[in-house]
Order: structure tokens, then C-alpha cells, then sequence
């Protein structure tokens, strides 16, 4: 009996030596970057779009990707410089096909329009248990019809990357100019629209997310973004009401070496700030704090995490491989939040200052939206 079996057109390879074959998907070529898995079972599209994803390959969880297809609206780079995230991305299944009155282009196609390399028919679940004990590789992904594939090459392309720690990926997906930001969160049935603001805020983009923008100005707030290296100098001259520290990628200490300057300059002005994930990590460090990389990260849309200042567990949305050193805060900030996953630190203060930071993404998109309560504490804070 003939073996029925496709004959692979794409591989993962790992720095590990670890080769997983599958059929290709998305653009052909290969990318190199750090392999993590995502256990979102919704939201594909926002998560490729995160520029916190910029250098890395998404393990995606949940066998099924692709029946809404993709649209416009759903993006999550705020700008064109970080139209591509992630540079590759691993399916169980075979990419479905789009069924959802949303749809403007299928997954695939749209993959292969922002040069994101796909590989599907892998064992996910194998894969993700691999991270999970020995922690997130370097890897290069590689899509070819022909099915030709240098191992030993592309294992010593993964080896030799220099990966995410000491990386300063923050200028390479941040807007080079400012601009201001209208779009609130999104209506039945009308989609998003526009609002005028009354509180100034400054938002640092790091990497930022549509969502976290949105959320900005369903609270009433008239939102200014400005590149990753504005001064603290040029920031106050424009008399924001409120500062916030967005998401990113990258090493917040590499960042740091330009926005921790900025950040206790914007503290000392007795600036209310709000930090995000990458910020509330350069937020710590601005404090005297530390942070250190993680083994396997947070990534999904089901982390339980402990709010102290309320006494209730919230489900968020992460994605991060950094995080804040609990043991090296100083006595001047405070642990607000705390991952019951693996009691990592999700959240600080600084006593008597409207500053604070949650390493989670209160905006969600894709996730529960138990954090928004967030932008309303930022709110009351201006």
C-alpha cells in the first residue's frame, strides 16, 4: 500500500537539535527567533499583530486556527513599522478555512502578505511540553515547496542567534513620529468610533497595542502617542494630564539604558503614570528594581492573577519572557499583583504616588476584559 503521508514542506528546527516536520503555510522562506506557545483559543490575528511578539515564533495551542479568517479592524500594531510580530507561526491543524461575516482575506494568504512563515501538521502538544520543562529555544522555521532542508545549517543558524536577552526591540517596532489617537473601543454594530477627550495622556510607545489606545479614550481621555525615545523634557512641555509606559518587546534592561532616565524624570515631576507590561518591567527598574528572564514566559488568555488591593482573582490576557525581581522592589513601591500560576510579580505601586504597573495587558484583545478596571483606576488617578 502507497504511504499517503504529504511529503513535508516545512520544518521547525530547534537550537536543541530537535527537528519537527510539517506542511508549510503563510510566506515561503525561513525566520529565525525564539519559539514560545500561545494558549489563547481565540484572538490568532491580535496575537501575530503584537508588537511584543517581534523575534519570535508562536507555538499556537489550540488545534483549530483560522475560521474567522482576518479584517482590518482586528489588528494590534499601531503602526506600519510593526506590521509584522511574529516572524513564524505553528499550527496542529491544517489552517481552517475563514467562516465568519468579519472576513476580508483568509489566514493564509494574510500570513503570506506580512511575511509570516506557518508550519502546520506539528505535534503542538509535544512541542509545548518541551518549553515548558526546559524552557522557550531559539529556532528557525522554514518554508519550502520543494522540501528540501539544510538541518545542520539552519541548527547552527538557531545556535547562533544572540536571542531576546540584552535585545532592545522597542525602537525597531516603535513610530518614529508622534500622533494622536481618536479610535475607542468597539460597538455593536457600528465597529470603532471616534471620541474627543478632555485628560491629556502621553502614551510612550514601546510597542504599543490599538487595544490599549482604545481603552485610553473610552475613559475620556484626549491620547498623544510619542516615540520611544521622546525626553522626559519634550513630554512635559506638552502638559499631559498622565503618562502611560506601553507594552513592548525585548529586554526591558536594554530598553532601559534610554527610557529609565525619562521614567524618573517623569516621577520626580509627580507625573501620574500607568505602566504596561514592558513598561510596568522598566517602571521596576526606574524604581531600583531588577528583572530577569523566564524560562517558558506568560502567553495566553487564561492566567489567573491575585489583585492585593482588592482581594480578587481576575483572568488576564500575558505575554511576556521578562519579569520584575519581587525580591529587589525597594521599600518605596509596593506588590499589588501577583500570578497564581507561578507567584511572579503582575503588578507594583509607589507609595503615595498615582504610579503604578501591571505586567499583564488589561486591554485584552484577545482575552477576558476583567483588567479594564485599569484605565478606570488611571482615570481617577488624573
Amino acid at each position: 500500500m502507497q504511504d499517503q503521508t504529504p511529503k513535508p514542506t516545512a520544518a521547525l528546527i530547534l537550537a536543541t537539535g530537535q527537528v519537527f516536520y510539517g506542511q508549510g503555510c503563510g510566506a515561503e522562506g525561513e525566520a529565525v527567533g525564539e519559539v514560545c506557545f500561545n494558549t489563547a483559543m481565540t484572538g490568532y490575528q491580535e496575537i501575530l499583530t503584537d508588537p511584543s511578539y517581534a523575534q519570535q515564533i508562536i507555538c499556537f495551542t489550540f488545534p483549530h486556527v483560522g475560521n474567522t479568517g482576518t479584517n482590518t479592524e482586528d489588528e494590534e500594531a499601531s503602526t506600519s513599522r510593526a506590521e509584522t510580530a511574529a516572524v513564524g507561526a505553528i499550527f496542529k491543524a491544517p489552517i481552517t478555512p475563514p467562516s465568519n461575516w468579519r472576513n476580508e482575506n483568509p489566514l493564509g494568504p494574510w500570513m503570506q502578505a506580512r511575511n509570516i512563515v506557518g508550519i502546520s501538521g506539528v505535534d503542538t502538544r509535544a512541542l509545548t511540553s518541551y518549553i515548558r520543562d526546559h524552557g522557550m529555544p531559539n529556532g528557525v522555521i522554514v518554508h519550502q515547496k520543494d522540501g528540501q532542508f539544510d538541518v545542520d545549517a539552519l541548527t547552527e543558524k538557531a545556535r547562533s542567534w544572540n536571542g531576546l536577552v540584552g535585545a532592545d526591540l522597542a525602537i525597531d517596532v516603535a513610530a518614529t513620529e508622534a500622533f494622536d489617537w481618536n479610535e475607542s473601543s468597539w460597538v455593536w454594530p457600528k465597529g470603532y468610533e471616534n471620541k474627543k477627550g478632555m485628560k491629556k495622556v502621553v502614551v510612550i510607545d514601546y510597542g504599543v497595542k490599538r487595544n490599549i489606545l482604545r481603552n485610553l479614550v473610552a475613559q475620556g481621555m484626549a491620547v498623544h502617542v510619542v516615540p520611544a525615545k521622546t525626553s522626559a523634557k519634550d513630554i512635559l512641555a506638552l502638559k499631559p494630564d498622565g503618562v502611560v509606559l506601553s507594552n513592548g518587546p525585548g529586554d526591558p534592561a536594554a530598553t532601559g539604558v534610554y527610557s529609565i532616565p525619562v521614567i524618573q524624570d517623569l516621577i520626580k515631576a509627580d507625573m501620574p503614570i500607568l505602566g504596561i507590561c514592558l513598561g510596568h518591567q522598566m517602571l521596576a527598574l526606574a524604581l531600583g528594581a531588577k528583572t530577569v528572564k523566564m524560562e517558558q514566559g506568560h502567553h495566553g488568555a487564561n492566567h489567573p492573577v491575585m489583585d492585593h488591593t482588592t482581594n480578587k482573582v481576575e483572568i488576564v490576557s500575558m505575554n511576556h519572557g521578562f519579569a520584575v525581581d519581587r525580591d529587589s522592589l525597594p521599600e518605596s513601591c509596593e506588590e499589588t499583583h501577583v500570578s497564581l500560576f507561578d507567584g511572579s510579580n503582575c503588578g507594583i505601586r509607589l507609595k503615595g504616588k498615582p504610579v503604578f504597573s501591571v505586567q499583564h495587558h488589561p486591554e485584552a484583545s484577545p482575552g477576558p476584559q476583567d483588567s479594564f478596571y485599569l484605565f478606570e483606576r488611571f482615570a481617577e488617578a488624573l
